[in-house]
Parts: structure tokens; C-alpha cells; sequence
């Protein structure tokens, strides 16, 4: 492989650290740390990711041309640390306290070359950049209007960009922190009581039971009214939080300020109740995320006339959000980067990184996200027999998985390459039937073991899409949703949200072929075309990524059948 050029791209120095292998221009696999160390947005050095991308590719360390990494270690320093230290004693503080990370951040380059060996070029690249080349060069687009917006870069908490003829361009430099609508919504998960840069999902999920018009209690001001205070527009594309309502400026894991619980009461603790205060804080905070995104979006749209979206960052997550701007008709596709997160930072790296070096043509529709761990049936097999399992390969096994799943039954679906980014796709995936209603809360009692309020997912036959769902593109990713038509929710009824809605997975053969054909096997007996799908793992655990997690969390579980390769295991 002399005559290859190879990239290595990592995210690494914050949180889901991660590794991308890219074979002249060609993304051959890419993989999240924690589905190897078990530990959940994880931020260790990623030497398993790396190590599985090479094992993909067969290839080794020393077939890697350059190393590229997902922010300006220098940059980060001056711009996050010195400056703000010179004028506010805080931060001051802030950077005393926060002197260890300074270091690592600096240590950067030598760091990555102690832990892999590499002798070969090392490059650095802009954070939110690799944000928009990640979600814009596998697009398919020529051009569109790119998005990034996630708590924050080096010290940008969101980026503005146009690509047309596979060129980026920046025409708005972003907000900066603190001024950050993933930081705020981070803070608020932590108020609300679940996990910062963990739990985001279930805040967004509990805000379609809240009111942000309710009056905050003590006081003569709605939710949705505070929130105004707390973030509001200074400009076509700027926004400010006001500091007096949150901590995380000056006070690092305190998140939100002395005068915010005065307003809004206590935390919530993580095994307390939930209210309906806590939902309306839940819906204000969404609301007005959806408010100031679409603001944004709409003075874009007159400036430019731009008529596809690009959107990656953090709060690419949210599908409510994105089903939000897919209802605005503002653009006529969007395309969300299936790894939004800081994960994903790792593919824009590989694509900044060969444009760079090569000046080639690299913009191609790739919607690929299956690119980390596979394993063959004998290996599948070999961790069978060491679990007692029978191994022997079945013939017709979407008929037989369509069977079990008409009969209610929980299936675990083990297949192929691992998903890269947060959603089961159909490779990594529990499955069960979309009704009755109650098919939601056994799988939750059963296996799941989530808050009762948080809504699971349809996948659903490509074709069948706007039949069933207020939606007119596609969604292979899981990051879009979109209303149940009003005829079709009773048919589906454990994929409907309380709001009528559903995130929909939409699958074509191209996306996965073995989960195509299992959905129309089910389509067949049922006359139903979608299933309920939701990712291979028990609450607080990574998805699964290899036979033995998969068959572990079988057995340990009350899933009914695993379907693992072309073996099928029932209990």
C-alpha cells in the first residue's frame, strides 16, 4: 500500500474521543472509543479505535501518512485562558484550577506520537471546521449552507459556512463562549437532574410534555419569558446568555448560578420525581433553541437563497430541532452528519486533511455510517460455544426474526459493521413490534429500563415514508423527526411520541440491506412496514460492539432472541 494516501484522523481532548482511517479520500472505517472501554462519551485516548480502523484497512502504523487531530491546541489556550484570564480575576482562577488540561492540551502532539508510535506529519484543524467538512463532503450536495453548534470548539460554540463546488467558506465566524446553546442546554440537563454532555436526549424528549406558558411559581413571568432573559438575539447570527443565570464560566461542574435556583427552585435529584415543573423547564429550554436556530436559519435563507442544509455539532442531536427546520420549508433537503457529536469531528479531519493535501474533488453522497467493528460467522460462532450457545446457522432467518417479532417477541440484532455516531441503525439494534401500545413500556420493564416518557424509534421501508409520516426527504440516520399521520398513530402506536411524533428511520436497500429485508419480511405477515428499533444496549451502558457484549447483554437481560450474524438464539 505504498502508493496510498493515508489519513488517521482523531478526536481526542474532550469528550467521545474517537479514530477515522481515510484510503485515498475513501472513509474505510471509523470507531468511538466507548463501545470498546465501556465507558459512556468517554474521554481516553482513543488506542482501540485507532487499532480497530487499522485491523479494518489490514494495514498498520507505519502504512499512516498523516496523523490530523480536531482543534487548535494553541489556539484553545489563547483564546479560552489567557485572554479571558487578563481581564476577569475568575478566570483567572479558572485557569489556575483548570492548569492540568492546559498542560495536556499543549502536550497535544507529543502525546498522540508517545501513544502511537507515529513518526509521520501531525496536523491540527479548526474544531467547528471539522464540523462542516464532516457533515458537507459525504452530503451529496453541490452546494448548501453549512451548521455547526455544540457547547464549544477551541473557543467558537458554533460556525456559519457555505460549500459550493467542493470549497468551504466561512461568512460568519460563529458565537463564542460562554454563549452557547449546547453549554445552556447541558446546564439545564444537569438542573433537570441527568447527566451533562450525556443526557441531552431525555430533556428533549420530556419538553414535548412541558408548557412554557405556565407562570414560574413565586413569581408574575412564564418559563418561556425567563428564557427570553436568559438567552436572547443581539444580531442576524449572535446570541448571549446572560451570565447571571449560569456558573460554568467561572466555576467549572456548577453549571448554573446561586440566582437561577433562586428563580426556578432546587435541582432536581437523580432519582427524584419528575414534574411538571421540570417538564416546562424542559419545554422553554427547547422552545427557545428552536426559536433562535430558526431565526437564524430564515436571515441566512434571505441573504443567500442557499436550498440545502448541512448540520453537525452537538445540537445536531436534536431531531426535534431538525424536524423543527424540515417544517419550516426553508430548505428542500437537510442533511444531518449521523455522528454530530465530537466523534464525528474525526471524519472531517480525514476530509480537511486529504482536500489539503491533494486538492482533489472529494464531495460525494456517502451516507455510510456502519464503519467500525464487523466479525465474520466463525468468530460469531467461536463466542457461542464459549457461552454454551447453539451455533448453527439458520436459513431463513428474516422470515424467522419476523415471526418472533409479530409474536411480540424482544429481539437483540447483531449484524455487520458497527454503527459510527449515537444511533442503532439496524446493525446494533433491539427490535421489537410497533404495537400494541404496551409493546413501549415491556421493552422499557424488560430490557430498556428508561425514564417511562422517553419515546422509541420506527424504522420504517423507505417507500412507505410519507404514507405513515409529515415528512418529504429521507432520514436514514434516525436525526429527523417528523409527525405520525393522524390515520396511522393507532397502527403504530409504541413509536408515537405523547406529541404525535415519531424520529424516523427511513431504509433503503442501499442503506442496510440485511435490516431492509428483515423489515419486509415483517411487512409480509403484518402489512406493516415499519418495526421499533432502538439501540443495543441497557440504560447507562454503550451500544454493544462485539459478539461477546452482545451476547453478554442477551443473556443478562430479558431480550427474548438474539439474532447475531446468521445464528439465531432463543431462549
Amino acid at each position: 500500500m505504498t502508493n496510498d494516501l493515508v489519513i488517521l484522523g482523531i478526536n481526542f481532548g474532550g469528550h467521545d474521543t474517537s479514530a477515522c482511517l481515510m484510503i485515498n479520500g475513501k472513509i474505510v472505517a471509523a470507531c468511538e472509543e466507548e463501545r470498546f472501554s465501556k465507558e459512556k462519551h468517554t474521554r481516553e485516548f482513543p488506542t482501540n479505535s485507532i487499532n480497530e480502523c487499522l485491523r479494518k484497512a489490514k494495514i498498520t502504523m507505519d502504512n499512516v501518512d498523516e496523523i490530523g487531530i480536531d482543534f487548535d491546541p494553541v489556539y484553545r489556550i489563547k483564546e479560552n485562558y489567557l485572554k479571558p484570564a487578563l481581564n476577569d480575576e475568575k478566570r483567572l482562577e479558572f485557569l489556575f484550577n483548570d492548569i492540568e488540561r492546559v498542560k495536556n492540551d499543549y502536550n497535544i502532539e507529543k502525546t498522540v506520537r508517545e501513544k502511537t508510535n507515529f513518526k509521520g506529519k501531525f496536523t491540527t484543524h479548526l474544531h467547528h471546521l471539522c464540523h462542516l467538512a464532516s457533515c458537507f463532503y459525504p452530503s451529496g450536495f453541490d452546494n448548501a449552507l453549512l451548521f455547526s453548534n455544540d457547547g464549544m470548539g477551541e473557543i467558537e460554540t458554533s460556525l456559519y459556512g457555505i460549500g459550493k463546488d467542493d470549497e468551504i467558506s466561512i461568512f460568519h465566524k460563529g458565537n463564542r463562549y460562554p454563549n452557547s446553546l449546547g453549554l445552556l442546554y447541558s446546564a439545564i440537563t444537569h438542573y433537570l437532574g441527568w447527566k451533562h454532555h450525556s443526557d441531552e436526549g431525555i430533556i428533549m424528549g420530556l419538553a414535548s410534555y412541558g408548557d412554557d406558558t405556565h407562570i414560574v411559581k413565586n413569581s408574575n413571568k412564564s418559563y418561556k419569558e425567563f428564557f427570553k432573559e436568559i438567552i436572547y438575539e443581539t444580531g442576524d447570527f449572535d446570541f448571549e446568555i446572560d451570565l447571571s443565570w449560569i456558573a460554568y464560566y467561572h466555576v467549572r461542574d456548577k453549571w448554573i448560578s446561586d440566582k437561577f435556583l433562586e428563580v426556578f427552585g432546587p435541582q432536581r435529584q437523580p432519582e427524584g420525581s419528575v414534574i411538571q415543573h421540570h417538564k416546562d423547564v424542559a419545554a422553554a429550554l427547547q422552545n427557545r433553541i428552536e426559536e433562535i436556530v430558526l431565526n437564524q436559519l430564515k436571515k441566512v435563507k434571505e441573504k443567500f437563497g442557499l436550498k440545502k442544509l448541512c448540520i453537525a455539532g452537538g445540537v445536531g442531536l436534536n431531531c426535534s430541532l431538525n424536524g423543527k427546520i424540515i417544517d419550516s420549508k426553508l430548505f428542500e433537503e437537510i442533511f444531518v452528519q449521523p455522528a454530530s457529536g465530537d466523534s464525528g469531528t474525526a471524519i472531517g479531519v480525514c476530509f480537511l486533511s486529504h482536500k489539503k493535501l491533494t486538492n482533489e474533488k472529494i464531495s460525494k453522497k456517502w451516507h455510510d455510517s456502519y464503519l467500525g467493528s464487523s466479525f465474520t460467522n466463525d468468530e460469531i460462532k467461536k463466542e457461542l460455544k464459549e457461552h454454551g450457545l447453539d451455533s448453527k446457522i439458520v436459513d431463513n432467518i428474516y422470515e424467522k426474526t419476523a415471526v418472533a417479532l409479530k409474536n411480540k417477541k424482544i429481539i437483540g440484532w447483531f449484524q455487520g459493521g458497527a454503527e459510527f455516531g449515537p444511533r442503532a441503525l439496524g446493525n446494533r439494534s433491539i427490535l421489537t413490534s410497533p404495537f400494541p401500545k404496551e409493546m413501549k413500556d415491556i421493552l422499557n420493564s424488560r430490557v430498556k429500563f428508561r425514564e417511562e416518557f422517553r419515546p422509541f424509534a420506527p424504522a420504517i421501508l423507505y417507500e412507505f415514508t410519507q404514507e405513515y409520516f409529515d415528512i418529504q426527504q429521507e432520514s436514514p440516520h434516525m436525526l429527523i423527526t417528523a409527525q405520525v399521520k393522524p390515520e396511522k398513530v393507532d397502527e403504530i402506536p409504541a413509536v408515537v411520541h405523547v406529541d404525535n411524533s415519531a424520529r424516523v428511520q427511513t431504509v433503503k436497500s442501499e442503506n442496510n440491506d440485511r435490516f431492509r429485508k428483515l423489515i419486509e419480511a415483517f411487512h409480509k405477515i403484518t402489512n406493516c412496514p415499519v418495526i421499533l428499533n432502538t439501540s443495543f444496549n441497557v440504560k447507562g451502558q454503550p451500544i454493544v460492539n462485539s459478539p461477546k457484549d452482545a451476547i453478554e447483554c442477551f443473556l443478562g437481560t430479558n431480550i427474548d432472541v438474539l439474532v447475531i450474524g446468521d445464528y439465531y438464539i432463543e431462549k
